[in-house]
């Protein structure tokens, strides 16, 4: 066994904790080079990600690679990128040109990508190092795979971004890229204590990621900050046409904005929703002292009596959308699949035309009603899961994510609460579609908001 440089191995160790805007600081000043941060997260997943398993594949030569390119082109005087040099890890249902992405499925095994995702190119373009792909359930779906949660290896990470929640959670990663089609960003992230970000539905291109439905799709964002969820997500926005839910429009400058002081004070609606009695008494608990810490700043709402149908309607549209999105996988490979995934495949091809089209069409119905709260409220507030994360036999329920997910907007959960177990509980907040920056914003108000009442509280 070799002995390393004890003062390298603590440098290296304290690049790895800070978060992703104070590295790309550091490299925009010159104070460190790119491959010198590449190789800090290299040394520390190589340490103790055989415990974790938040990674699929690292190549070391691949990612240093890069980070050499970076240094040469900053060598020369030229313009860097936003993200100059920060390594980022992507799940891996998203292609990145030249590495493996097998989807969590041994159907898949030996694929390699043979071009980058929209979202790869963006964040390419914005100088970071791609550091490997983490685990996704079975084909981001439910079946977990090897990631264990990093405050408790008996307990799950959440799913189907596993491995990109706890990779940004246990310093293995400094930002990380997953998706969601119900509660894939905003659960693990909750189970994991950090920041998960899903943006506006059309704000971001899934072209090049493995679909599911492409009506609820979206791909999100996790860091151990809002300001690292919104600097993330500013580098993966964009408009691409091959992406048939996008449409033209300005860039977001979610981190501009999200880093603002809102003009108003916000006002949040704390919202039970219709699931309220599949939240454990941490939640019920937890939520009952958040309240009573924004006093006068929170306010309970109750959504409409037609919201009570949005998990059967995200549900009609998930099962169908499945069935025709991985029919490839049941027909040819049925015996490949866990029991768990069929069986939602031949739920999908039981959905009725009728019923595939009217659960469409009540995403507007809903929004717009939605849209009425949002002209009183700032951000909708109501839990992330149900609560703390369970066993590494489930990836748990999503159920606290799947209306918003349905109606495509923007949600954000941060790290505000604890269980009974002393495991990360996550209070998630709800925008208005399109208006992700203001979320962010109101988002980074709160966290601040309930620190401030804390220490206020502490004092008297």
């Amino acid at each position: 066994m070799t002995r390393g440089n004890p003062k390298r191995s603590s440098r290296h160790r304290e690049l790895t904790e800070l978060s992703a805007v104070d590295i790309a600081r550091e490299l925009a000043s010159g104070g460190v080079k790119a491959e010198t941060v590449t190789r800090a997260f290299l040394d520390r997943i190589a340490a103790e990600d055989e415990a974790l398993g938040a990674y699929v594949f690292v190549d070391e030569d691949y990612a240093l690679e890069q980070a050499r390119a970076l240094d040469r082109h900053r060598g020369t005087g030229r313009a860097i990128g936003p993200m100059h040099g920060v390594p980022v890890a992507l799940k891996d249902i998203i292609d990145a040109r030249g590495l493996p992405c097998e989807r969590g499925t041994v159907i898949e095994a030996g694929r390699v990508a043979r071009e980058d995702a929209f979202v790869v190119q963006r964040l390419r373009e914005a100088g970071a190092v791609i550091i490997g792909k983490t685990v996704t359930t079975e084909l981001a779906v439910y079946t977990p795979g090897k990631t264990r949660n990093p405050h408790n290896p008996e307990r799950t990470p959440g799913g189907s971004s596993s491995g990109s929640a706890a990779a940004v959670a246990a310093c293995l990663a400094p930002i990380a890229i997953g998706s969601q089609t119900n509660g894939s960003v905003i659960r693990p992230a909750s189970y994991c204590g950090v920041v998960g970000y899903k943006p506006s539905r059309g704000l971001v291109s899934r072209r090049g990621v493995l679909g599911q439905s492409q009506v609820l799709d979206t791909l999100g964002t996790f860091g151990r900050s809002v300001e690292d969820a919104a600097f993330a997500g500013d580098a993966i926005a964009g408009y691409d046409p091959g992406d048939p839910a996008m449409q033209p429009q300005a860039r977001p400058q979610l981190r501009a904005i999200a880093m603002t002081e809102p003009p108003l004070r916000p006002v949040l609606g704390f919202v039970r929703q219709p699931v309220w009695d599949q939240a454990d008494e941490d939640v019920r608990g937890g939520f009952a002292e958040l309240v009573e810490e924004l006093g006068d700043a929170i306010e309970e709402v109750s959504l409409p009596a037609p919201f009570d149908r949005g998990v059967e309607l995200h549900n009609t549209i998930m099962t169908a959308d499945i069935a025709k999105s991985y029919a490839r996988y049941y027909d040819e490979g049925r015996d490949k699949l866990s029991d768990r995934l069929a069986a939602i495949i031949e739920e999908g091809r039981r959905v009725l035309a009728v019923d595939y089209a009217l659960a469409h069409d009540w995403i507007e119905v809903l929004n717009a009603g939605l849209d009425r709260l949002f002209d009183h409220y700032d951000a909708l507030v109501t839990p992330a899961t149900t609560g703390e994360a369970p066993g590494i036999e489930t990836t748990g329920s999503p159920i606290f994510c799947t209306l918003w997910t349905y109606l495509g907007v923007p949600a954000v959960t941060v790290p505000l609460l604890t269980g009974s177990t002393g495991l990360p509980i996550g209070v998630q907040l709800v925008g208005r579609r399109g208006n992700d920056a203001r979320l962010l914003r109101t988002a980074r108000w709160m966290v601040a908001e309930v620190e401030r009442r804390g220490d206020e509280s502490g004092q008297s």
